[in-house]
């Protein structure tokens, strides 16, 4: 299987990029980012692009590809709508677009967010609900979009933003308990490249996935 990523440097990247690498299916990886990776690996080849709106200079790089995976994303913080649609909406089907036409027989897994709803007044949430519809009507063998919730890193994977690691460290020790009494709600860098993994390699029965669906997709028992 080779396998198409975006966003690999971010924390999700990250843990779906490792997953990839230990699958023996998988064949190749190619990694298409803003900055490079601190990994090298016999799967895994890198195109660096600056701004990712000129996708289309790689185009020839983007063919015949089994699996699409899509965790790239910014949070809505301090963010405008404006400025918000444009590199989430805008940016994600520019790429999306030009992918499907490159690669139609391509399983696309998009990584959203729990609470998404196109009809939502909950602006990040609205536009990504959009996003999610206009991802579903791409010419793709099949998408799926994935909502995981909350997301405990693992195997030293960090995030880029030194807050949310400090968070993640300050309850380390209490994370295994949560699992356990909130399994619905929370998932894992790990549980979410094994459920893309397996997603594009057998489908799912649904389009949408919370996270009790990424959990079982990756083969853990709820």
């Amino acid at each position: 299987m080779r396998v198409l990523l975006f966003g690999a440097s971010g924390m999700v990247g990250q843990g779906i990029l490792r997953e990839c690498l230990l699958a023996a299916d998988v064949t190749e990886v190619l990694s298409i980012g803003r900055s490079p990776l601190l990994q090298k690996h016999p799967k895994l080849k890198e195109i660096l692009l600056p701004n990712l709106f000129d996708i289309a200079t790689a185009a020839y790089e983007l063919t015949n590809f089994d699996a699409v995976f899509f965790p790239l994303g910014v949070s809505s913080f301090r963010m405008s709508e404006a400025d918000y649609r444009y590199l989430t909406y805008d940016l994600t089907m520019n790429i999306a677009t030009l992918v499907a036409k490159q690669s139609p027989e391509a399983t696309f897994c998009y990584v959203s967010g729990a609470g998404t709803d196109a009809n939502s007044k909950t602006m990040w949430a609205r536009v990504k609900g959009e996003l999610e519809n206009a991802l579903m009507r791409l010419p793709f063998a099949d998408a799926f979009m994935f909502r995981p919730g909350a997301i405990r890193p693992l195997h030293g994977i960090k995030t880029k933003t030194p807050l949310y690691n400090a968070i993640y460290l300050a309850f380390s020790p209490v994370v295994p308990l949560l699992m356990k009494l909130f399994p619905r709600h929370i998932t894992t860098t790990e549980e979410v490249g094994l459920a893309m993994l397996a997603v594009a390699r057998k489908g799912y029965p649904k389009p949408i996935l919370e996270p009790v669906d990424i959990r079982r997709a990756a083969g853990i028992a709820i």
